[in-house]
């Protein structure tokens, strides 16, 4: 019975339940449509593409479905524009963390850029405050629901600008308030993230976390920059690691020098599948490198990217993997367990998390199956066993 209990796929209401960890988030690129329009018309806005929020909502996805992250990019300056106010700070963050919990995330790290909401007339820790106050109303309003989340903020620099040390000053400043994390954000061709080297430096010195967007739409060399020049704990996206991997017509497996030193060293992949397939980092889920990498045992780890965007959540990225590649809620733990032991806050809470809150619910989802074939009895089937000796 184990073992067949171990081999089913589960359906979307098991997967919707099981608890799940997002690394790689951005605030700007998962606010509600019907929120964007609110803000818009109270911030006096008048460059949205649509006035009705399921047209925004489609609009955001079509725009994003182009194969070009400049274009995908491109769709952030109407989010960002109505994110110029503490108050629409506080509440896009705060349905943030709602939106996570009841999709089933018990840990996030969201990520957003504070140089990008200043035109309003914020400061950059006023910026911080705001976003944190918010996730914090947030949690307290998913556990008013019966769902449970932390949220952890990463601080973003954007690889174009000239703020990096500027910024990773600021996360370093709020670590112990809300701020987990450093990161660096954009098109990444053009704009290496050795460019940003005092910052990263500075983040070493002072002991604390960064990620890197790395090896989405440029490949090897940007990560071998964020790993090796820059000391990045985690790689944001680091999909193109594929392309030092060789498959022979075989099925072996030939991993170059930075693939095994990725794997060896246990480095984690914030992977976005559905993301990834509209930047043109992948063509198809199933042609994603998802399936490989899971499979060669990388750090990988699920992700929604911006779920606006992408029209997305971590329940339908899981849907879309668990459809292509037939996987199960062994599987879907596994990189839930990864995804935690990557996070930025301490060891004993990560260990915590994983024993206390993500093992035990799968555990019990699991358990669900052993009870399927005898919830129903047939009434033939009790006729017959009555006065069985």
């Amino acid at each position: 019975m184990m073992s067949e209990t171990r081999g089913r796929t589960p359906d979307a209401d098991q997967i919707r339940r099981a608890p799940k960890v997002l690394l790689h988030d951005h605030l700007d690129g998962g606010l509600r449509p019907g929120t964007v329009v609110e803000l818009a018309r109270e911030v006096g806005y008048e460059g949205l593409p649509e006035a009705e929020a399921d047209k925004l909502g489609s609009w955001f996805r079509e725009a994003a479905d182009s194969g070009s992250l400049e274009r995908y990019l491109e769709t952030f300056g109407h989010t960002c524009a109505v994110m110029q106010t503490r108050e629409a700070l506080v509440r896009v963050a705060a349905e943030c963390a709602e939106d996570l919990a009841a999709d089933g995330v018990v840990y996030a790290e969201v990520r957003y850029a504070p140089e990008q909401h200043l035109t309003g007339g914020l400061s950059l820790e006023e910026v911080v405050e705001a976003v944190n106050e918010g996730f914090r109303r947030g949690e307290r309003r998913a556990r008013e629901d019966g769902n449970r989340i932390r949220v952890g903020a990463l601080l973003t620099a954007m690889r174009h600008a000239a703020r990096a040390l500027e910024i990773a000053e600021v996360a370093n400043r709020y670590r112990d308030l809300g701020v987990v994390g450093f990161d660096i954000a954009g098109a990444e061709a053009g704009y290496p993230p050795t460019r940003h080297l005092d910052a990263f430096e500075y983040l070493k010195r002072e002991n604390n976390h960064f990620t890197i967007h790395a090896g989405e739409a440029f490949g090897l060399p940007s990560i071998w920059q964020a790993l090796q020049w820059c000391g990045a704990d985690r790689l944001g996206h680091g999909v193109r690691i594929i392309d030092d991997i060789q498959v022979a017509d075989d099925g072996s497996v030939k991993l170059g020098r930075l693939a095994s030193y990725v794997r060896d060293k246990r480095i984690p992949l914030e992977l976005c599948p559905t993301s990834n397939l509209q930047t043109g980092a992948a063509a198809s889920y199933e042609e994603h490198p998802i399936g490989l990498l899971r499979r060669l045992h990388f750090r990988a780890t699920v992700n929604t990217d911006n779920r606006l965007m992408s029209g997305t959540n971590m329940s339908t990225e899981f849907e879309r993997l668990v459809e292509t590649f037939q996987y199960s809620l062994d599987d879907m733990q596994w990189f839930t367990v990864n995804a935690m032991k990557s996070a930025f806050i301490p060891f004993d809470e990560r260990l915590a998390m994983i024993n206390d809150v993500i093992k035990p619910g799968y555990a019990e989802l699991k358990s669900e199956w052993l009870f399927l074939d005898t919830a129903v009895v047939p009434a033939a089937t009790r006729e017959s066993g009555n006065g069985a000796g």
